[in-house]
């Protein structure tokens, strides 16, 4: 296994996902549940982590991006470091305290540990099949 995933769950010569956009938020007009929910709606699965698929701020977040691009996942992520208002309001709307937190036509599946566990038993390639 690479040293560039000290998570050990994918080696980093893995091919990458078809598509995987790192997002902006283009609209900040509304109140922060609205904003959220943009976000979320604007991609069958979105990834909110820290940093972005190209410069992963966590191992968290590297590992899930590995997982995703490993099952070649369509997905759009949004870095929430660059908002502080999003990153305390997505744990709120989800009550889910930590992240990354990936989300699959608006439902929260999970975070890193749920992800590597449906990733290991092949859950995950089915509910994205």
């Amino acid at each position: 296994m690479s040293n560039d995933n000290p998570f050990n769950i994918l080696k980093s010569d893995m091919p990458q996902a078809k598509t995987r956009e790192a997002v902006q938020e283009a609209d900040k007009s509304g109140e922060l549940k609205e904003r959220i929910e943009r976000l979320i709606s604007s991609s069958d699965l979105f990834l909110f982590m820290k940093g972005t698929p190209d410069f992963p701020q966590c191992g968290f977040s590297a590992n899930v991006i590995g997982i995703l691009d490993n099952l070649g996942a369509e997905y759009k992520t949004f870095d929430i470091l660059s908002d502080m208002d999003i990153r305390q309001g997505v744990k709120d709307y989800a009550n889910w305290p930590t992240y990354p937190q990936l989300w699959m036509k608006g439902t929260l599946v999970g975070g890193n540990d749920i992800i590597a566990e449906m990733f290991h038993s092949g859950e995950l390639e089915k509910l994205l099949d």
